[in-house]
């Protein structure tokens, strides 16, 4: 038998301003302070902080943690921005953390996206049109400039530099105050100034494997 799941109506504290065109969902909790724009969407029971900004055209989804003062949907920091209309696109159950910024996509209908079950740890920032699978986990300053790709289960070290149009293969482990300006093949660990392979994510894979085999 389905159980019936009852959800409450947001709870949007009196400071907050919330556009009347943003769309807010059953069970959201939005703290004092925060700035949600128009052309909003925020999925089921996603808590947001206070002093958190998001701009125009951000979508995020169910289940959701957002940080205070962290900012999502602010334009690029892209010369060739026109002020065309593009998105973020955020998933499920991802938590983002105190000041992460996360940038609207560079083009017509371009997007940036953030898949389902990331960690954004304090201070990440993710640059216009970037695309993060599920399951990533983005330490402590970890920077992404534009175009990056992070496929799942890929985890990046704080403080660490990601030069656009990288891409990050699943289950690699990049080091903490790398610099990567080249791809990082999947499955493997890289480190250093600029970043070379040092092995295999045995750690990483040794993990996923035992969570497999417990369910």
């Amino acid at each position: 038998m389905l159980e019936k799941v009852v959800l409450s109506r947001p709870k949007i504290h009196e400071t907050a301003i919330v556009h009347p065109a943003a769309r807010i969902s059953d069970g959201v909790e939005i703290g004092p302070y925060a700035v949600i724009g128009e052309n909003v969407f925020i999925g089921n029971g996603t808590r947001i902080g206070s002093h958190v900004v998001i701009e125009d055209w951000t979508s995020i989804g169910r289940d959701c943690e957002i940080f205070h003062s962290a900012s999502i949907g602010a334009i690029p920091q892209d010369l060739k921005f026109c002020g065309e209309k593009s998105y973020v696109f955020i998933g499920d159950r991802t938590q983002i953390r105190e000041f992460v910024t996360i940038h609207r996509a560079v083009g017509e209908e371009e997007e940036t996206r953030i898949g389902s079950d990331c960690l954004l740890q304090t201070y990440t920032h993710v640059a216009h049109n970037c695309k993060i699978g599920n399951h990533v986990i983005l330490s402590g300053g970890a920077t992404l400039a534009g175009h990056v790709v992070i496929e799942d289960y890929a985890t990046i070290g704080g403080l660490v530099g990601i030069h656009q149009f990288v891409r990050i293969g699943c289950y690699a482990m990049v080091g903490g105050a790398s610099k990567v300006n080249q791809d990082v093949p999947p499955f493997f660990t890289v480190d250093g100034h600029p970043a070379r392979v040092i092995g295999t994510n045995d750690v990483g894979l040794a993990r996923r494997a035992q969570k497999i085999l417990c369910k």
